[in-house]
C-alpha cells in the first residue's frame, strides 16, 4: 500500500519499486552499478521502462521531491496537444549526451473499467449509486479511504490500520468482479444480509482505456518528462535541454507553457546566489582592509592573489575531473579567505620594513623572505587538513570532495600568488609613492 511513500512516481500495478543495497563488496561507486544495471536490463528486457529516482537525502531535497533531476513541465489546457508535445520533446531529450531514464510521467491509455450504475433498478432495491461506488471501492481499493478502522494495542500503544479489500486472486476476471456484493448502507447497519445484490444485478461493465495519473501545477494541468544525468554534468545537459525547449517554442499549442524545473532550477539559483557571493566577499574584504589599512593601495596589492588562487581552484577542478558545484564554489570562497590572509602578512611586515627606512624594492623582497615560513605553515595546515576529504573515501566522500579538492588547488596557486606576485606588485606600486615615516611629523614641527 503507497501510504508512506506519498511522492512515488508509480502510477499502477504495472509498477513496482526495487531497493537496492550494496554489500561491502562493493568496490566501485554506485554511479558505475547505476550504468550496469541500465545497460544489462535494457538489453534483456528492452519492454521494461526503467528509472533510478534519488536514493539519499540530500538529492531528493534537491530535486524538490521529484523522481529526476531534470523536469519539463507542459503546462496547458489542451491535454491531447501538450502530450503529443511531451512525448516529441521526450524522444530528442534521449538524443543528448549523458540524459538516461527519459521518460514522459503522465501515460494517457490506461486500462480501465468502466461501471455503469442502473439507477432505476438500484432504487428499487434501496441503494443509491453511491452504495455501489462504495462496496466496489472497498471491494477493489481496501476500506482505508471510505471507512478508516484502527486497532490500538494496548500493550505497545501503537495504532495498526484494519483494512478490508477482496484478495487480488479473486478479482482475476471481469465475472469476478461483477460478482461483487453490493448492499446499501441502511442495510449494513441494521445487519439485513438479504438486501445484498450481486454487482452485475445493478450494473454493467465495459472495457476502456483513461489517464492514468492527472497532474495540476497551478491549476493548469502539467505533463512531466524527466531525465536522469549519467557520464556528464548537469548543467551541460541542462543547456541542451534548453535548446530543445526553444526549438518546439513555434509549435506551442495556444496558452501552453513549458518550464524547467527541478534540481536544475534551485542548481542555477544556487550558482547565482554563490557567484554574487563570491564578487561580494572580494568587495567586501577590499573595503574592510581600506578601512584597517587607511589606504586605497595598500588591499588593492593583497588582492592580486586571488585571481591566482581562482585559477588554481579551476586547474584542481580540471585536472581531477571534477565538474562545477555548489561544494566546490564554497571551497573557493574557503581558499579566498586564507589566500588574503597569507597577502596581508607579507603587506603589513613590508610597510614595517619600509617605514624603517628600506626602499619599497627591499621591503618586499625582506618581507617574502621573513614571511615564508608562516605563509608555508598556514597554507599547508589547511592543505593537509582537506586532503582527506579530497579523496572521496567512505560513504558520501564523493558529495564532499569538490569542497576539498578546490581548497587544495586555489591554496597552493594563491601561495605561489602571494610569495611571488604579491612581493612584485608592492615593489611596483609602492615604489611610486612616498614614504612617510613615523618620526617625519616630530621633525617637521621641531623645524617650525
Amino acid at each position: 500500500t503507497n501510504l508512506a511513500l506519498s511522492d512515488n512516481p508509480t502510477i499502477g500495478v504495472t509498477d513496482a519499486d526495487l531497493q537496492i543495497s550494496l554489500t561491502d563488496r562493493a568496490t566501485k561507486p554506485v554511479a558505475y552499478y547505476r550504468a550496469e544495471i541500465r545497460k544489462r536490463l535494457r538489453t534483456e528486457y528492452p519492454e521494461i521502462k526503467l528509472f533510478f529516482m534519488a536514493a539519499d537525502i540530500v538529492s531528493q531535497i534537491l530535486n524538490f521531491g521529484l523522481p529526476a533531476p531534470i523536469n519539463v513541465q507542459i503546462a496547458g489546457s489542451k491535454r491531447l496537444d501538450n502530450f503529443e508535445l511531451a512525448k516529441k520533446i521526450a524522444a530528442r531529450m534521449k538524443q543528448i549526451p549523458g540524459a538516461v531514464d527519459v521518460y514522459v510521467h503522465q501515460v494517457m491509455n490506461t486500462p480501465e473499467l468502466d461501471i455503469i450504475v442502473d439507477r432505476d433498478r438500484a432504487a428499487a432495491l434501496g441503494m443509491t449509486e453511491r452504495d455501489v461506488a462504495s462496496n466496489v471501492l472497498v471491494s477493489l481499493a481496501s476500506s482505508q479511504q471510505t471507512a478508516p478502522n484502527f486497532w490500538l494495542n494496548p500493550t505497545n500503544g501503537v495504532q495498526y490500520a484494519i483494512n478490508v479489500q477482496t484478495p487480488t486472486s479473486g478479482m482475476a476476471s471481469l465475472d469476478a468482479v461483477m460478482g461483487t456484493p453490493v448492499v446499501s448502507a441502511g442495510a449494513t447497519a441494521s445487519g439485513n444480509v438479504s438486501a445484498m445484490q450481486m454487482l452485475s444485478g445493478v450494473a454493467t461493465v465495459s472495457r476502456r482505456t483513461g489517464i492514468g495519473v492527472i497532474s495540476h501545477r497551478d491549476v493548469q494541468p502539467v505533463f512531466d518528462v524527466y531525465a536522469n544525468v549519467q557520464d556528464r554534468d548537469l548543467g551541460g545537459v541542462a543547456r541542451d535541454v534548453d535548446k530543445i525547449i526553444k526549438e518546439f517554442e513555434p509549435s506551442y499549442p495556444k496558452g501552453t507553457t513549458i518550464a524547467l524545473r527541478g534540481q536544475v532550477a534551485s542548481m542555477r539559483t544556487s550558482y547565482e546566489g554563490l557567484a554574487y557571493g563570491l564578487a561580494f566577499a572580494v568587495l567586501l574584504v577590499y573595503l574592510l582592509m581600506v578601512v584597517n589599512f587607511q589606504s586605497w593601495l595598500d588591499p588593492l596589492i593583497i588582492v592580486t592573489a586571488l585571481p591566482g588562487a581562482l585559477a588554481g581552484i579551476v586547474w584542481a577542478l580540471f585536472a581531477t575531473q571534477t565538474t562545477l558545484s555548489v561544494p566546490s564554489l564554497m571551497g573557493a570562497i574557503m581558499s579566498i579567505g586564507v589566500a588574503t590572509a597569507n597577502s596581508i602578512l607579507i603587506v603589513t611586515f613590508a610597510n614595517e620594513r619600509r617605514q624603517a627606512g628600506l626602499s619599497a624594492h627591499d621591503a618586499a623582497l625582506e618581507a617574502g623572505y621573513t614571511r615564508l615560513r608562516p605563509v608555508l605553515m598556514t597554507a599547508f595546515a589547511m592543505i593537509i587538513g582537506m586532503f582527506p576529504m579530497a579523496l572521496g573515501f567512505g560513504e558520501g566522500g564523493e558529495q564532499n570532495a569538490p569542497l576539498g579538492r578546490a581548497v587544495i588547488g586555489g591554496l597552493l596557486a594563491a601561495t605561489l600568488a602571494t610569495l611571488f606576485i604579491v612581493p612584485i606588485a608592492y615593489s611596483a606600486l609602492q615604489g611610486r609613492v612616498p614614504v612617510r615615516r613615523a618620526g617625519d611629523a616630530l621633525d617637521t614641527e621641531l623645524a617650525a
